[in-house]
């Protein structure tokens, strides 16, 4: 398992042609395993970097991380959004407030206790509230060269947040095509979804030098769910997106990559709040009479790759980055009385990361930070539509700053042949300044500054019964934490269902430690991969009521005064039945249980997790033809009914019915056709049978049946 000195420095070079043309999931529910020229799976060959933060074989990483193409989110699931097309992934749920709002859940957690990553720069910022939320929403996938999933706890490698796992969303240029102009255009339509997106790009391949520029424009309409729900008025929404990528080698061992990003998402509304919402299975329908989101984001950054330190590193990679986010909120009530709040985010990003081969080690080490400059602002309205009152900060604290710098390294020691060790250390300090939180009764106004500091570890051991035998164990331990942010520490905004979330200074951080065992065979036509898992929390932050109404909503501040358990089995296999027929399914089972306080007299409860993911198993089958190209596929997921609720799930009315969310079984198939070499046909029909669904904890059902249709041309 000892890696060749020559091709760690010319890694980074080719990462990215190599990653991208490979992918962990070729399909929904596959393992890791990609036809090769005569028919049998090269199963687990495919290079990930997010997982260990340099380029590595699948099969090597010890614990289970996943990959999908640009193209195969693109055409053959022809994913709607970033959350959409991670519901793809093994083991993942992807609940969805609204149309517009998806959040993925990882190992039972969503939200703040994952990390968001693009190109390697976090997008999580302090502003960034608890359960699920829409921010995942704002990165266009239609920009991805690919996506990298890494399950379980990541802090060492990521920072504060990494407690579900890590996703990257990498938008890298493949330079394997022919130089020169390629032009392309793709267009989607889906009947259910009322829906059409176009896309179009252009990509420019020189000798040193290679450039893409995309427009995404999106119009969807309203949800058609299953024949009992039909049409869900208020989900649809608009949005477009812009994205530019250059990338220019300055010699034989320097490269500098620039890199743009543009989202603006207009009126997607929070229907189930609303009295527009749709009750469903005993749901109750909101009172609002509008409650809608606009929400734009930009990032931009320069990244500098260098091959040779001599002695400090291998290779060095270097990042500075600035990235603004705004939302906006506008709130009509029952009584015409209605609301104005939003914020905006500026965070600037800087990282550095060398890895160095030091005999049978591999040191990877460096150093990150990210600063937030936040403004907040709250606006109240008469029915007449004059002014009620001016609020100090709007969800969180106005006029504040948060800062989160850390240290890591990282030693990959190939023992024996046989073995390998993966030892790694972070050392974290954040730090807030909130100079303007409001006191939602008196309306006075105080600050906040405080700081924390937290000392992370994991260690992770590989054993492959034979040196060159298709067998891999592991296991490992890791320790994770989070941070308070801005929203734990300043909120003052609508929490779920009749809840209003107030200030809760003088937080500490939550800790969190995990246990993973695993196994991983990649055999000549079956692959396999399987893992349990254990995290448990100390220390976790909870909304707990306070006894007193606010605005006549419950108001709930939080605690840290929760320990929790989340344990669960993942497991995921392919099988090359024939040359063309590929035979793939996945499941998972997830458990856990914390401490809650559902009443105000401050005692704990012991209750299962807020928005347990039911257990889910998929099965499917693609065919595939070289000649012409041609994929189908058919593709079952069952999720179980989940009935196992905490008092805040019971309470949550709007968008869990009463005893739990009903379990499902769905039906989908696919099919990619290329036409011509510049042009691509794809045909799905998601829920062919009609059903109607909800995935738990969401806000409205799922599309009922859902012709979908894409056709891309371009070189």
């Amino acid at each position: 398992m000892r890696r060749d000195e020559g091709a760690d420095r010319a890694a980074w070079r080719h990462a990215s042609v190599v990653a991208a043309s490979l992918a962990i999931l070729p399909t929904a529910g596959a393992a890791s395993a990609l036809p090769g020229e005569d028919g049998a799976p090269q199963a687990l060959e495919e290079i990930v970097v997010t997982a260990t933060r340099i380029p590595t074989r699948a099969f090597e990483v010890p614990a289970l991380a996943y990959a999908q193409t640009g193209e195969d989110v693109q055409q053959l699931y022809q994913s709607r959004t970033l959350p959409e097309a991670l519901g793809e992934v093994p083991g993942v749920m992807v609940q969805k407030t609204s149309h517009g709002q998806g959040s993925p859940f990882i190992r039972g957690y969503t939200g703040f206790r994952n990390v968001l990553l693009v190109d390697g720069i976090r997008l999580n910022n302090s502003v960034f509230r608890e359960g699920a939320n829409q921010y995942w929403n704002t990165v266009d996938p239609y920009s991805s060269s690919r996506i990298e999933v890494l399950k379980g706890p990541a802090s060492v490698q990521y920072g504060s947040d990494a407690i579900g796992g890590a996703v990257n969303v990498l938008s890298d240029i493949p330079d394997s095509a022919s130089p020169g102009l390629s032009p392309r255009v793709l267009y989607r339509y889906a009947n259910a979804e009322s829906s059409q997106t176009v896309r179009a790009e252009g990509t420019y391949r020189g000798e040193s030098a290679r450039a893409r520029a995309g427009y995404s424009y999106k119009d969807y309409g309203n949800v058609d769910g299953g024949p009992d729900v039909d049409e869900q008025p208020k989900t649809g929404y608009d949005e477009q997106d812009a994205d530019l990528r250059v990338e220019y080698d300055v010699g034989d061992r320097t490269s500098l990559a620039l890199g743009y990003q543009y989202v603006d998402q207009d009126d997607a509304w929070r229907t189930h709040r609303t009295i527009y919402g749709v009750s469903w299975e005993g749901t109750q329908v909101g009172s609002d009479r509008v409650m809608s989101f606009d929400q734009q984001r930009q990032l931009g950054y320069l990244q500098l790759t260098h091959e040779g330190l001599g002695a400090i590193a291998d290779s060095v990679r270097a990042s500075v980055s600035y990235h603004r986010q705004r939302e906006d909120q506008y709130r009509l009530r029952s009584n015409l009385r209605s609301d104005e709040t939003g914020f905006d985010v500026g965070t600037t990003g800087l990282w550095v990361q060398l890895d160095k081969r030091w005999g049978r080690t591999q040191f990877v080490y460096g150093a990150d930070y990210y600063g937030d400059d936040v403004d907040s602002y709250g606006v109240q309205y008469n029915a007449d539509g004059s002014i009620r009152r001016v609020s100090a900060q709007g969800p969180v604290a106005d006029d504040a700053t948060y800062d989160l710098a850390g240290v890591f390294g990282q030693a990959i020691v190939d023992v024996t042949r046989r073995v390998t060790a993966t030892l790694a250390g972070r050392y974290t300090r954040a730090s807030v300044d909130a100079r303007e939180v409001e006191d939602p009764i008196t309306f006075e106004t105080y600050s906040i500054e405080d700081d924390w500091d937290d000392v992370s570890a994991s260690a992770r051991l590989a054993f492959r019964p034979s040196a060159d035998g298709p067998w891999m164990l592991y296991a490992g331990v890791a320790q994770a934490f989070r941070a308070p942010n801005l929203s734990d520490l300043t909120r003052l905004d609508s929490a779920r269902s009749n809840e209003l979330e107030t200030p809760s200074p003088g937080l500490t951080p939550e800790e969190f430690l995990s246990w993973e065992a695993g196994l991983k065979f990649a055999g000549e036509r079956l692959s396999l991969q399987a893992a349990y898992f254990r995290t448990d929390g100390e220390d976790v932050i909870v909304r707990t009521p306070t006894g007193r109404t606010v605005n006549d909503l419950v108001e709930v501040t939080k605690t840290n005064g929760s320990s929790s358990k989340v344990h669960g089995i993942e497991a995921q296999l392919s099988y090359q039945l024939r040359p063309q027929l590929l035979i793939f399914g996945d499941g998972f089972w997830l458990d856990g249980e914390a401490d809650a306080y559902p009443t105000a007299d401050g005692s704990a409860v012991r209750e299962p997790l807020d928005v347990m993911m039911p257990a889910t198993v998929r099965l499917g089958a693609r065919w595939t033809a070289e000649q012409p190209r041609l994929r189908i596929e058919a593709l079952v997921e069952h999720a179980q009914e989940q009935d196992q609720l905490s008092t805040r799930d019971e309470l949550d009315t709007q968008r869990i019915p009463p005893g739990g969310t009903p379990g499902y079984t769905v039906l989908h198939l696919r099919s990619e056709w290329q036409l011509r070499p510049f042009l691509t046909l794809s045909l799905a029909i998601e829920n062919l049978t009609d059903e109607d669904y909800r995935i738990h904890g969401s806000g409205l059902n799922e599309p009922g049946r859902n012709v979908v249709l894409s056709l891309a041309a371009g070189m």
